[in-house]
């Protein structure tokens, strides 16, 4: 559903299919078909595997069993974007972490089974690709309906939501309707609460696209569909305060400190940088800044303890004023580039700068300078008569 959703809103089915090639991964093939829920046209995406059986319904026990480190070796063994192997290895972490909880094993020993089969890794992967190629720089959603009643697994039937369900979405709004039903999986609250960095109404935005994916199930007077608003936010909604969380370490590898700074970011983390510092019995250290909206702290203070070898770290609540941002497209002999563009409250341009992701996309594709790139996109948004932030 969130990927039937994505393509709605423009998200290239070829594009997908090429970006999905790049693991190691076959025995299925795609497709997309307009389909009807309850007056509502929507896109149903499918992932036909060769075995044949159907990939949405639990009730079968076919699934090939993955271990989250053959999962892991797929995703960092690709030729995707370091944001999409980031994302998608973040989802499955999640899931890696709630199943280990529920089944009370290490999550080394943790064996997927509707979650580690194709169709998943697809629905996972998938949806990263496409919040990439969409250019999402910010996921909200709404509150999620479980749905009621029970539902078949492989280790029986169990009340909705599923233990690992309910484990994925501690700490995210939820409600229970009139719906017989299990309307949110393991693989879509892993994702959801994953992606999403907060959850609630609908922000002051200009639509721009929206989309509707359809889900398998149909249900009288009520449309079983995902729908996703796609556009720009009228005043950035950056929290007016941000938590600071810090702690010294000097007895890491410097090794670790890499994938953390990626990690903590790929998991909603505002900003993370390291200062030398001198600790105590003389020896070199590192200063560990964390800065994240305050509501976000315990849950990325929790990836501190686990990934890294501190015993405690400090925080405090702090006020920040940030500029208005947008970005606007702009054509150059090396495709389109988007420029984030910064404004005061009074929409008077403060300053301009060309996304290094796309600028670097774009070198790689024509083998030039990724400066040439820069240049050409300043020069093209320079050029144009009426400047849309202004």
């Amino acid at each position: 559903m969130l990927l039937g959703a994505l393509i709605d809103c423009g998200l290239d089915v070829e594009r997908l299919q090429r970006e999905l090639l790049k693991l190691d991964l076959s025995g299925y093939s795609l497709s997309v078909e307009r389909v009807d829920r309850s007056g509502i046209s929507a896109a149903k995406f499918h992932v036909n595997l060769d075995s044949g059986f159907e990939p949405d319904s639990h009730a079968h026990h076919d699934h090939p069993h993955r271990p989250l480190s053959e999962i892991r070796r797929l995703i960092q063994t690709s030729t995707l974007s370091d944001g999409v192997r980031l994302r998608a290895l973040a989802i499955f972490d999640r899931l890696g972490e709630a199943e280990a909880k529920i089944h009370n094993v290490p999550i080394e020993t943790v064996q997927f089974h509707e979650v580690g089969a194709v169709d998943s890794i697809v629905d996972i992967v998938g949806t990263a690709v496409g919040l990439e190629a969409l250019g999402v720089e910010r996921v909200i959603s709404s509150a999620l309906h479980l749905g009621s009643g029970t539902f078949t697994c492989q280790h029986g039937t169990y009340p909705v939501p599923g233990p690992a369900t309910a484990e994925l979405l501690r700490g995210v709004p939820v409600y229970s309707g009139e719906i017989d039903g299990e309307l949110v999986t393991p693989t879509g609250a892993a994702i959801v609460s994953t992606i999403a960095s907060e959850f609630g109404p609908i922000p002051m935005m200009r639509i721009e696209r929206t989309g509707y994916g359809a889900g398998t199930r149909q249900y009288p007077r009520f449309p079983n569909v995902l729908r996703a608003l796609l556009g720009e936010t009228e005043i950035e909604q950056t929290p007016t305060s941000v938590a600071v969380v810090e702690t010294n370490i000097d007895d890491l590898s410097p090794q670790v400190f890499g994938n953390l700074m990626d990690l903590l970011l790929a998991q909603g983390a505002l900003d993370v940088f390291y200062t030398p510092v001198h600790m105590k019995k003389n020896r070199p250290g590192i200063l560990l800044t964390m800065l994240c909206a305050p509501e976000d702290r315990e849950r990325l203070t929790v990836i501190l303890f686990r990934e890294t070898t501190t015993l405690g770290v400090r925080y405090r609540i702090e006020h920040r004023d940030v500029l208005q941002r947008e970005h606007v497209s702009v054509r150059t002999p090396f495709g389109e580039i988007r420029i984030k563009v910064a404004f005061d409250r009074n929409r008077r341009r403060i300053n301009y700068a060309p996304e290094y992701d796309d600028c670097a996309a774009a070198a790689e594709e024509y083998k030039v300078a990724i400066r040439e790139v820069q240049s050409s996109a300043i020069a093209s948004y320079l050029s144009c008569e009426t400047d849309p932030a202004e």
